[in-house]
């Protein structure tokens, strides 16, 4: 029997043995710590702190600037500094909460603890989920646990997680979807927590198909994570509404419209939600921390990075205090390689993260990876004029046309972008990957989407505008 998977797509060298068999390991959080109001998909956090004021380890620093937004908490306790402008991820500055870690790491509530309570004490998953303020929870409770942890999804797209569990309909939901694919080459965190926490994670599940009667939950698996199937499949037993699926290991396995694709044969597209087809997702990181915030109350204060590659010198798994500076984490974990300095460093996949320039920078809540590599294979090659070979048509998981799509926003020609379905593309670097004459097809994809996306909105505006004067005319 097949595996299931979508059409097209690519199998780029995994490289996960590099991580792959390296436990989570906690750190404990150096220097100064910085956190951004802005970790997320939506308006940023309004902060509760100011300078000179006291923080304790899981306080809440800033509230949700509205119902797309989420609230931060800060992992260490300390002195606020104040809030100022800080460089971020993205390479631009951001509001950001400042605070002068005093090492102490005095918590709000123990049970705030990353490491609480004891993961060695067996059972320990189950006498959390048999406390009886757990079992009374309703649905509103459940949510409003999350809404209250900060919680997004960790998966790297950041969008506020109540927000993607509160559709317009929870009767009509049918899929509970965990993407547990990570498809992305070198990254492994996830890996590691199906190994490592796997019944927090189907506990997790467990809590949240309350909030959808009619729905079962599959957990998508790629088939180059054997243990985890294996792990994850015998500890499922128990839950008949949970099934884990093995899907073939391709990239993009784990983008949203592909993995509902795979694992229900429901497509989507821009202008469409998973709700619409009757689908939430979530990451595994997501779900174990749903599990722990609606059973302890735990805020999002920790996330579990990969730092890895060539040029790393002990590869690993780390779970982070968010806030914690990129360089500190990356001493922690042993370094770089010491012959050489590294010339590219990325956070995120290979595929779909951000370079950076600098190390001097917070780790966030969707804050994926460390990736280091002694060499930049992408300098080296310049791109050259298209051949039109036809292999990112062959790649492309969207069904589009990347050389088209491409030619046309180079050359600013934005109605025939969107006339050539360019607001479908998802950004995933397929079609630059195979593409043999390297042109910079993704980053001519992303600017001709932010342009002809500001183009739709005007003219939106514009139809609106001139609708509701038709309309006091007529009145």
């Amino acid at each position: 029997m097949s595996k299931k998977t979508f059409k097209h797509g690519i199998h780029p060298a995994g490289e996960k043995h590099l991580s792959a068999d390296q436990p989570i390991r906690l750190i404990s959080a150096e220097g100064e710590m910085v956190y951004p109001l802005s970790q997320h998909i939506g308006a940023p956090a309004t902060p509760l702190v100011s300078a000179g004021e006291q923080v304790l380890a899981g306080q809440k620093i800033a509230e949700a600037g509205g119902f797309v937004s989420a609230p931060v908490y800060s992992a260490v306790s300390g002195k606020v500094k104040g809030v100022a402008p800080h460089m971020t991820a993205s390479g631009e500055t951001a509001p950001c909460i400042i605070i002068e870690n005093d090492g102490l790491h005095q918590w709000v509530d123990d049970r705030f603890r990353p490491d609480f309570p004891d993961r060695s004490v067996p059972g320990y998953v189950d006498a959390l989920m048999s406390q009886e303020h757990v079992a009374r929870l309703t649905s509103a409770d459940i949510r409003n646990a999350i809404r209250e942890a900060g919680l997004v999804g960790l998966g790297g797209a950041g969008f506020p997680t109540v927000v993607k569990l509160t559709p317009p309909d929870d009767g009509k939901i049918e899929y509970l979807i965990v993407n547990a694919a990570e498809c992305e080459p070198y990254l492994t965190s996830d890996y590691r927590l199906m190994l490592e926490r796997g019944e927090e994670l189907l506990a997790g599940c467990e809590l949240l198909l309350r909030l959808f009667p009619n729905a079962k939950c599959l957990i998508g698996v790629e088939d180059n994570k054997p243990a985890a199937i294996k792990s994850l499949t015998e500890k499922a037993g128990k839950y008949p509404k949970i099934s884990v699926i093995p899907l073939k290991a391709k990239y993009p396995q784990g983008g949203e419209r592909m993995l509902v694709y795979a694992l229900t044969r429901r497509k989507l597209n821009s202008s469409l939600l998973p709700s619409g087809v009757g689908c939430v997702v979530v990451n595994v990181a997501t779900t174990i921390s749903v599990f722990r915030a609606v059973t302890l109350g735990q805020p999002l204060t920790h996330r579990i990075m990969t730092i890895t590659g060539d040029a790393v010198a002990s590869p690993c798994n780390l779970e982070v205090p968010i806030g914690m500076s990129y360089e500190q984490v990356m001493a922690q974990a042993g370094g770089f390689i010491s012959d050489a300095d590294p010339e590219k460093v990325i956070t995120g996949g290979p595929m779909m993260g951000t370079a950076l320039y600098t190390m001097e920078i917070p780790v966030t809540k969707t804050s994926a990876s460390v990736l280091a590599y002694r060499f930049d294979p992408v300098a080296v090659d310049d791109p050259s004029a298209c051949i039109h070979c036809g292999r990112c048509l062959s790649a492309c998981p969207e069904h589009l046309l990347p050389q088209l799509l491409s030619d046309a926003a180079e050359n600013e020609a934005f109605d025939q972008f969107e006339k050539y379905g360019g607001m479908e593309c998802i950004e995933c670097g397929s079609c630059a990957y195979v593409c043999p004459a390297k042109r910079h097809l993704v980053q001519s994809m992303r600017f001709g989407k932010r342009k002809t996306g500001a183009l739709i909105r005007a003219r939106k505006t514009a139809e609106a505008a001139k609708a509701a004067e038709k309309g006091g005319k007529d009145a």
